[in-house]
């Protein structure tokens, strides 16, 4: 299954993880970078530690964001293990050396943990290709409140300001063959009809699931994300149509040429249906 919804969790916070799993998000990111204070990082990997190896997360996937610098590797080795932790969120990723890197700790440790990278610089965006064909990096992020202020940037409206960003992480994820980013969050958890216009452009660039910083956020990313009926019944009508043709002309409802290409996202779209009941 494709998570749609990953809801960021902060890590200093233990009543708060338990409560989260049922808040309808298909993935938590157990936070331990941005949104702990300095001073209570040691507190905030051992509350993790503990409750990652205690927790029974049914079907929502659980993520942990690891700290960049000095404090990466104590996070890792503390998490890494536990058979809950679907894999870690690496924030501020800059290079595919520090994926290298974090392959070989977590080699040295025997866990089969994946890697998510977290981009929050033009450099990062620049070495995407490089970074998204390094070892267990299964999908790409990206962090936009610390790219706006890198590129001094400060998008209005329809974002395209970060068009150009967003589609390059795409291009990317399709080249490294990974799956497809997670699109970035939204700070204003208020003004719900402008996260889902966002979310649905986001959608339509090729991302197939967003971080969430609210609750309040998740079911309007969940609903964009999950295909619709009549999208449904599409595929399903063109696969039958490309199937039944056995390698001749194949048209559509309406009439347009398609060819393996176009069956082939049908076949994903159905797939992505299947696994959230639609």
């Amino acid at each position: 299954m494709t998570a749609r919804s990953y809801l960021y969790v902060p890590g200093d916070a233990p009543a708060k993880l338990d409560r989260a799993l049922s808040r309808g998000a298909d993935a938590l990111i157990v936070d331990l970078e941005d949104a702990v204070p300095p001073g209570g990082k040691a507190a905030a990997r051992a509350a993790v530690a503990e409750w990652v190896t205690t927790v029974q997360p049914g079907d929502v996937e659980i993520w942990v964001r690891v700290n960049p610098g000095p404090l990466r590797d104590d996070d890792v080795r503390a998490v890494a293990a536990a058979p809950a932790v679907r894999g870690l969120v690496v924030a501020k990723c800059e290079s595919p050396a520090e994926v290298e890197a974090l392959d070989a700790l977590l080699g040295s440790m025997g866990s089969s943990t994946a890697v998510v990278p977290l981009l929050e610089s033009a450099a990062a965006v620049m070495r995407a290709p490089a970074i998204a064909a390094a070892p267990r990096v299964v999908r790409l992020q990206l962090g936009e409140a610390d790219l706006r202020a890198d590129l001094g940037v400060s998008p209005q409206g329809d974002e395209r300001e970060l068009l150009l960003v967003r589609s390059q992480i795409v291009l990317a994820s399709a080249a490294a063959g990974i799956d497809p980013p997670a699109a970035p969050v939204s700070t204003d958890f208020t003004d719900l009809g402008a996260l889902r216009a966002s979310t649905t452009a986001l959608a339509r660039l090729g991302y197939v699931g967003r971080a969430c910083i609210h609750p309040a956020q998740i079911s309007v990313v969940n609903e964009v994300f999950t295909p619709g009926a009549e999208e449904v019944d599409r595929a399903r009508d063109l696969i039958a149509r490309f199937e039944a043709a056995s390698g001749g002309v194949v048209v559509d409802a309406r009439g347009r040429m398609v060819d393996e290409a176009v069956v082939r996202q049908a076949r994903r779209l159905l797939a992505r249906a299947a696994g959230h009941g639609a």
